[in-house]
């Protein structure tokens, strides 16, 4: 059952700053285990593996009357650790019967695990917190006889989350998709959903959220990118396989006030910042405009290690590419003067440009980019902040380009990476009994994240170094020298894109020690040229793709 708001946003905030709504659900024990029951009664010879008592129906679930879930904890340990960690019950694609029947018959407990996957390879991250569990199940490039046969260029990563709360978001496309046929005995409220770049697979069970997503194309596949058709026959594979593997009850949670957001009294002398939502002029998608958030998801440390720091645009500031738009004229050496086509701002051919590097703060969380953000009026936009760290570098006189790798990137908060190797983005999950968020970190050099150990289930502590600002897009010296920084939230849909620039302004007051001061809006009509923007023709998400543009 899901019951009514946890943790409502705060109406107390100064510059009305604001926390978000958060639900939490009541899970049905009592169901889970009944179902729990019925799968291990499938199997005579796994039968006698679990402790099953019958409480009377009418009393309230208590799992010493059924020792099942603590033996099951208890025998999965080698393989999920945490899952007693878990409030919601652990839903997995692991053949449980066949371990436990294995395992009465004297198999050792370190069986290959493939062995119990339901075709896939492996279970690359398990990570369970008083909100619930993620993990990231992995099928093999190529596939085989229980996945589609296509020859995949990469393994394909299921990313699945069942989660006690679920935050209230802002978004007109939340809550919508198409049911699933086949699978409508199994999971009667199951939706399909195709959004931000993932198609996903959102369920209730046992009063319980689940969503199961997939990296996807919208279209036809590329050699290292699958379809969502073909992405589609995973997840549901994936769906049939999924048995209770582990979990235990919590107690009832009572109402939580929410916490005011920490801004310090004394002011700033310097540090100023546009209002969230007013991007550059014309730099929208389709000149929808941003999106006005004045929520602050969580309270974090600042990502850069050290101040000041400066939330820009990257492509529609100097020495930007105007995300591919056009520039006029054409710039060709250093200082050379020009304007992207969708607007009239006049930019230099310089990274080093002092305006790049000086306040006001501005949002760019819905400029142009060709990547799905539910939340940005048009509907597409960056997913995330860019920030350049304190100065720029330059090698020699002549350089256009700053000098990467001189600026620490920290952990906002003590959490869990999750990242496979070689990847470009590393993202830190966060989950604790009052939020469950993720936060990605992007153009840092995957070879140096690798070396650091920066992969699955690494975990971090709170202002611990994770890389470095640099320029990585796909080859080093791809992009300017800049952190992308970007938000999810857990909802009823699954991890979505929130316009993290509010959470990044009180995050860099509390390293100040000093509040900045919001600038007005600009309420002057923009220069409007004479440039029609096409649609894209595929939206694509950025979570750890190599030819990420943001």
């Amino acid at each position: 059952m899901f019951v009514s708001t946890f943790l409502l946003p705060s109406p107390l905030l100064a510059d009305n700053f604001v926390t978000p709504p958060i639900s939490f659900s009541r899970v049905d024990w009592r169901a889970a285990v009944e179902q729990l029951r019925s799968e291990i009664s499938a199997r005579p010879d796994a039968a006698g593996s679990l402790t099953f008592w019958r409480g009377r129906r009418h009393r309230p679930f208590d799992q010493r009357r059924t020792p099942a879930l603590m033996q099951l904890n208890a025998i999965t340990a080698p393989i999920f650790p945490a899952a007693n960690q878990s409030p919601v019950p652990v839903l997995l694609p692991f053949d449980l019967p066949g371990y436990l029947a294995d395992r009465l018959a004297g198999a050792p407990a370190s069986l290959p695990l493939p062995r119990y996957l339901a075709g896939f390879r492996s279970i690359d991250l398990f990570e369970a917190g008083p909100s619930g569990y993620s993990a990231v199940v992995t099928a093999m490039a190529g596939g085989n006889s229980d996945l589609p046969a296509r020859v995949f260029a990469r393994p394909v990563e299921v990313h699945f989350t069942g989660s006690l709360l679920s935050y209230g978001i802002n978004d007109p496309a939340l809550g919508k998709g198409d049911a699933v046929k086949s699978l409508s005995s199994r999971y009667p409220d199951l939706r399909r959903i195709i959004r931000e770049g993932f198609v996903r697979y959102a369920f209730t069970r046992y009063g319980v959220p689940y969503v199961a997503s997939i990296q996807c194309l919208d279209s036809v596949a590329r050699t290292n990118r699958l379809s969502c058709r073909e992405a589609s026959q995973v997840a549901e594979h994936f769906l049939k396989s999924l048995r209770i593997v582990g979990g235990r009850p919590a107690r009832p949670r009572p109402a939580i006030a929410s916490a005011a957001v920490e801004r310090p009294t004394e002011l700033s002398p310097d540090f100023t910042y546009r209002p969230p939502g007013e991007l550059i002029a014309n730099s929208s998608y389709r000149r929808n405009g941003g999106h006005p958030d004045r929520t602050v998801y969580a309270q974090i440390r600042f990502p850069i290690e050290q101040a000041p720091a400066y939330a820009n645009s990257q492509s529609f500031m100097n020495w930007g590419d105007c995300y591919l738009k056009g520039r006029l004229p054409r710039p060709h050496d250093k200082g050379d003067a020009y304007r992207c086509r969708l607007n009239d701002k006049k930019l230099v051919f310089d990274e080093s440009a002092p305006e790049n590097y000086s306040y006001p703060w501005q949002d760019n969380f819905c400029e142009t980019r060709d990547f799905q953000a539910g939340q940005c009026p048009g509907g597409f936009g960056h997913q995330g902040q860019d920030i350049r760290p304190a100065t720029c570098t330059l090698r020699n006189n002549e350089a256009d380009r700053c000098v990467p790798d001189r600026y620490a990137a920290v952990a906002v908060r003590d959490g869990v990476v999750i990242r496979a190797p070689k990847q470009q983005a590393m993202t830190l999950l966060v989950n604790t009994r009052t939020e469950h968020v993720r936060f990605r970190y992007m153009h840092m050099a995957p070879d140096k994240l690798d070396a650091d150990g920066m992969v699955h289930g690494k975990r971090v502590s709170e202002g611990e170094r994770v890389g470095v600002v640099s320029n990585y897009q796909g080859f080093q010296g791809g992009t300017t020298t800049h952190l992308h920084f970007d938000l999810q939230v857990f909802t009823r849909d699954g991890w979505i894109w929130v316009n993290p620039y509010s959470t990044l302004i009180a995050s860099y007051e509390r390293l100040l020690g000093a509040r900045g001061r919001e600038i007005a809006p600009d309420l002057s009509p923009p220069a409007i040229t004479a440039v029609s923007e096409t649609p894209p023709p595929q939206p694509a998400s950025t979570e750890g793709v190599d030819d990420d543009e943001n």
